[in-house]
């Protein structure tokens, strides 16, 4: 049997355990796979550190499915993304995973699994190690090799997320940013090894008498400093013509800070994230804290967020609907949010400039809409409704004009 005619048997198989005759992809979640090696995130604080933040950042994101900019809320597949992609987990931990799989192995995946009319019905997050992309050689199209306890099961490209990093020779799998940092966190964790090793070493001392203490007396100063050391301190007599000096372990004071100056820069570099993102802003000012949100959101987070929607759109909404003007969106706005005084600035000069409704600045800062006139857009004259006819604004000025003369009169 050819190599395509046992990839089509094998999906056809997938196929019967979708309709729930062989095999359900929800049992998939928190199964064990072939191969799963966790050492490297859970050794290394920065690495740790790192993922963490992204995982986390990206989960936290308003996710919402949108037609032409107004919100959808009846909708199936999105009701299944935000809220319970699984029966084991909610939408924040489906891309939570994905993302921490993304950033350990290159690679995040889950299976979409459908009904018989094809309308999604659970998504599935599956091992990266677990997943191997091949290409069908009669059609060239993308299939994915999921190999499970019970056996080996093929998966077509709309039926999988798939979210990476920047692919290498193979273009269909994304490099690990763990296996471009394997030199420097062999570096790291020899240094740290080595610091360990010293600190757990006692004090070393330098015992110098002068050569008028005969032997006698130079073996009870021995002996008495002997006690002193295992006892790790206490009381120690100085006899004249003795001199104890303690050799100071410089290298903790210099060369471990520096060594994790590098790694932390090696691993911003890697993760494409400002290095203050991971210096914890150690003597930053607000100014320098909001500067390096923008350069995070613009470097790395933009860029990955848009993988995210592009998985969505394409694999959960059918073509007529993206034609209908409905997206998936994951809002940023949040982390480009300056403090009070700036987010008030800004407000002021869209709402006199006609460039934000009164609900609209409503929404932003989690207060309910008003409607009626907060939900029209004003422009500084000041004020009227932009629609309003602007000889009707003027006559308005110079009536108001004319009775408050005439009152002064």
């Amino acid at each position: 049997m050819k190599w395509h005619q046992r990839l089509r048997g094998a999906v056809k198989a997938a196929a019967v355990g979708w309709k729930g005759v062989g095999f359900d992809f929800s049992s998939w979640a928190g199964r064990t796979f072939w191969g799963i090696d966790n050492s490297k995130l859970a050794s290394n604080e920065t690495i740790f550190s790192v993922i963490t933040r992204q995982a986390n950042i990206m989960s936290a994101l308003p996710l919402k499915l949108y037609k032409e900019y107004d919100i959808v809320a009846d909708h199936q597949a999105a009701d299944l993304l935000i809220h319970s992609p699984n029966q084991n987990m909610g939408g924040s931990e489906l891309i939570n995973k994905l993302e921490v799989d993304r950033n350990e192995f290159g690679n995040g995946y889950a299976i979409i699994e459908r009904d018989v009319r094809r309308q999604p019905i659970a998504i599935t997050p599956v091992e990266s190690s677990a997943v191997t992309p091949v290409i069908n050689s009669d059609d060239s199209s993308l299939w994915y090799e999921v190999r499970g306890t019970k056996g080996t099961y093929y998966v077509h490209n709309m039926d999988m997320i798939h979210v990476k990093h920047i692919t290498g020779t193979s273009r269909w799998s994304g490099i690990s940013p763990l296996s471009v940092l394997k030199n420097t966190l062999k570096y790291d964790k020899a240094v740290q090894e080595f610091s360990l090793s010293e600190m757990e070493k006692k004090d070393s001392f330098i015992l110098s008498y002068g050569t008028n203490v005969d032997n006698d007396k130079r073996t009870k100063i021995v002996e008495d400093f002997k006690r002193f050391y295992s006892e790790n301190g206490g009381i120690l007599f100085k006899e004249p013509g003795v001199d104890i000096k303690e050799i100071d372990k410089k290298y903790f004071s210099s060369d471990t800070l520096a060594s994790e100056r590098i790694t932390r820069s090696r691993v911003a570099n890697v993760f494409n994230v400002p290095v203050t993102f991971l210096n914890d802003n150690e003597g930053q000012s607000y100014a320098s804290n909001e500067q390096m949100m923008i350069q995070y959101v613009q470097m790395k987070l933009t860029p990955d967020v848009r993988q995210y929607e592009q998985e969505f759109n394409r694999k959960l909404l059918r073509p007529d609907e993206r034609k209908q003007g409905m997206y998936f969106k994951l809002n940023m706005g949040a982390l480009l949010r300056g403090d009070t005084a700036s987010r008030t600035a800004f407000y002021n000069v869209m709402l006199r400039s006609s460039g934000m409704k009164p609900d609209e600045v409503r929404r932003l800062e989690d207060l309910p809409p008003e409607g009626g006139m907060a939900d029209k857009l004003w422009i500084s004259g000041d004020l009227y409704p932009v629609d309003m006819d602007p000889t009707l604004r003027k006559s308005s000025s110079a009536g108001a004009a004319t009775k408050g003369g005439e009152n002064e009169q």
